[in-house]
């Protein structure tokens, strides 16, 4: 006989943004089922850097990284041609982890918070009738008050919603590979290349991430390094400890991201180009208000709330973007912090929401253009 389930919160995906949606819905009181069609640790190719306002918000979801395998790192360096320039977090420090080491601290956590998970588990005929929605999991049916679209930037909850409309800016590559060398910087690097960016994350004492992102597709990850030769330097001789991993990274803006009882949550939700480093940060946001929003049965409010979420981080994105896509100002922007570094620190302040983009105000953004025209 085929058992039934029932729950208040059904949540498709299982990677950090479903579950950190899981974790805060138990935190307010609400059973909650997560379904995903992988199983656990979930590897995903990312630069698998926590900033300190990332780890602020993995606190308020009551997970630690403690026991786990870090790297830390104090504040962000950029790297190029025209120049170099660094600053420290205004407050604490970020720290680095292997994606997998992540998403197994999330799992530990959600089952501890009494999460129930299906893994490799596929969700089927989704539909809504008098405020329940009913759906197949592997077959055996679900009822449950809210399903959570948690399900990447290919979304099947998006698309069985009617939530597909928006608009898509940018479409980027990335790869990522791990070397076993001993990090020789305390900052996240970001190396500028003509075709797009290197980060190098400190992920434990004796290995680093690197990412390449780039708007067009490397034949290989070693060409892909030769447009940062600077970054060569550093890894040779560093044995690499994985294989290559790709992904994309997409600006995507939606219309709306609920609809009835269906709300999207992370890159299903719409998303920012991982240059900002903020993913994460900002799934981790939108998790909190969503348990908010369904236990008060207001979900307007969590449609208001991602929007403030993603604004900042969207802003910062198309500001670096454009430094990626206009050779001329980049090399302008970069010799200009390398002049008034304190520019720069600002600006990391901003991203890290540490510093409201308000508080440049119209004189410090009119300082940063003349130095930009200066340079």
């Amino acid at each position: 006989m085929t058992k039934h389930f029932d729950t208040d919160v059904f949540i498709v995906g299982g990677g950090p943004a479903g579950l950190a949606a899981a974790i805060a819905a138990r935190r307010r009181g609400l059973r909650c089922m997560v379904a995903d069609w992988a199983s656990p640790p979930i590897d995903k190719a990312c630069g698998e850097g926590l900033m300190p306002d990332s780890l602020d918000v993995l606190d308020g979801l009551g997970i630690s990284l403690k026991g786990h395998e870090t790297g830390s790192f104090r504040g962000i360096k950029f790297v190029g041609k025209e120049g170099s320039v660094a600053a420290y977090f205004p407050n604490g420090s970020g720290q680095g982890i292997r994606r997998v080491l992540l998403h197994q601290a999330f799992v530990d956590h959600a089952a501890a918070s009494g999460v129930e998970m299906l893994w490799q588990s596929r969700v089927s005929h989704v539909k809504t009738e008098n405020d329940r929605v009913s759906l197949l999991v592997n077959g055996s049916p679900v009822t449950c008050q809210w399903i959570i679209g948690a399900d990447g930037q290919n979304s099947k909850v998006r698309h069985w919603a009617g939530l597909d409309e928006g608009h898509t800016s940018v479409q980027r590559i990335g790869l990522r590979q791990h070397f076993r060398i001993k990090p020789w910087s305390e900052y996240v690097e970001i190396y500028w290349g003509q075709l797009g960016q290197a980060y190098v994350t400190p992920i434990g004492r004796e290995e680093v991430c690197v990412a390449l992102i780039s708007r067009e597709k490397f034949s290989s990850f070693d060409i892909g390094l030769e447009q940062f030769p600077e970054l060569t330097q550093h890894l040779e001789g560093a044995v690499r400890s994985t294989s290559v991993r790709g992904s994309l990274t997409i600006s995507r803006r939606l219309k709306s991201v609920v609809k009835g009882n269906v709300a999207l949550i992370g890159e299903a939700s719409g998303s920012v180009d991982a240059i900002t480093g903020e993913g994460l940060a900002m799934a981790f946001r939108q998790a909190l208000s969503l348990a908010d929003a369904m236990k008060t049965n207001e979900m307007a409010g969590y449609e208001k709330a991602h929007r403030q979420v993603i604004s900042l981080p969207g802003f910062m994105a198309r500001s670096m973007l454009l430094l990626d896509s206009k050779h001329w100002l980049r090399r302008r922007t970069l010799r200009a912090f390398s002049r008034e570094p304190k520019l720069f620190q600002k600006l990391l302040a901003v991203n890290v929401g540490e510093m409201p983009l308000a508080a440049l105000g119209a004189r410090g953004l009119a300082n940063l253009g003349w130095h930009v025209l200066k340079a």
